[in-house]
């Protein structure tokens, strides 16, 4: 019998939830589907140890970002608690508590060294939305391309990133092994599933400038400089250290472009299919952001199939992918002319 359970004793001596199997491994955290013992609701339940100060920045990145999030968002995941435990003691975390737990696990960010006992089990405990149908990865490549669901995925996704923007967050790492489908709605067969951005272990929440803290800080002057993304998404400019949200477009770009035309690569360590555009350099296939930095005259070849797209939309994917991140849309204005492409695509195709 696994000895799970027992750990889940959470904060009472009743455990509140119930793992019932392990269904992923990230780079920094084994996720279970569990019940909620009370409701039988499902939740995941993510499980990080903070056995290296990496993991514990990861881990911090994330629950920042989602705890900062005072909304619900239906495409964004939802983080329902965070509870840390040391050795057999739980507590529940919150931001910017005054706990010595989470002190430490601050300053063990901050100093990129453990302030703990390296002896002492650390972990942090994540209850999260469970997604079922894993992601849009699967999920795509696994069916025939759809119009419907090509629309409705756009959509949504717009819809987060507005969302996560108007929140002050920059994501940094948008790709489709990180956005969840979840199915659990779709009770009518003309439903298209929802979909869930997730995985916010590299986003950055841009704080109130030290000037005017009382003002709402625009993320796309937040400026970053810590190169971190997966190579296929990152914009040219996040490739050399200096950008803002607007590289979350160039990624969002990426992916609508490949699943729009279903460009897949395959993944040299896992030996997956991932869906994500790219520019052949003779038998090499390159990110477009490294291409772009190289060239940033280059012209993208959209669409590659005559078919696959409208005019409109030809048009908002380069803007989206403009080596300058000033002649990209915000998020604000993507959704809008998403919306706008699909009402008078959706107007004509019954």
């Amino acid at each position: 019998p696994s000895p799970e359970p027992l750990i889940l004793k959470m904060v009472s001596s009743q455990p509140k939830y119930d793992l019932i199997r392990e269904v992923g491994r990230g780079s920094y955290g084994v996720v279970y589907e569990a019940v909620v013992r009370k409701t039988s609701a499902r939740v995941a339940v993510k499980k990080i140890q903070c056995h290296a100060p990496e993991n514990v920045e990861l881990a911090l990145r994330e629950f920042w970002a989602l705890s900062s999030i005072k909304s619900q968002h239906p495409n964004v995941i939802h983080l329902e608690e965070c509870i840390l435990q040391k050795d057999g003691m739980m507590q529940k975390m919150s931001h910017g508590s005054s706990s010595s737990l989470y002190l430490q696990l601050v300053e063990t960010s901050l100093k990129g060294e453990l302030v703990f006992d390296p002896r002492s089990a650390y972990y942090l405990w994540f209850v999260m939305d469970f997604c079922d149908g894993g992601d849009m990865n699967e999920y795509l490549l696994s069916r025939k391309p759809n119009r419907k669901t090509n629309t409705s995925f756009m959509l949504q996704l717009s819809s987060a990133l507005a969302f996560l923007h108007k929140n002050q967050i920059i994501h940094r790492d948008l790709k489709p092994d990180n956005i969840l489908i979840s199915r659990s709605r779709m009770d009518a067969s003309d439903l298209e599933p929802t979909l869930k951005v997730a995985d916010f272990g590299l986003s950055k929440v841009c704080s109130a400038s030290e000037q005017n803290p009382e003002e709402p800080v625009n993320v796309n002057k937040c400026c970053l400089s810590t190169v971190c993304g997966t190579d296929f998404y990152m914009a040219p400019e996040v490739w050399e250290g200096y950008y803002t949200a607007k590289a979350d477009i160039f990624a969002l770009g990426i992916i609508i472009w490949a699943m729009l035309e279903r460009i897949t690569f395959i993944d040299t360590e896992t030996k997956k299919e991932l869906l994500g555009s790219y520019v052949k350099q003779g038998t090499a296939i390159v990110p477009i952001g490294e291409a772009l930095l190289e060239n940033p005259k280059m012209e993208l070849l959209i669409p590659i199939k005559k078919k696959s797209m409208n005019a409109q939309m030809k048009r908002l994917l380069k803007e989206m992918l403009a080596a300058n991140p000033q002649d990209r849309p915000d998020a604000f204005e993507l959704e809008l002319r998403l919306l706008n492409i699909a009402f008078k695509d959706s107007s004509w195709d019954t």
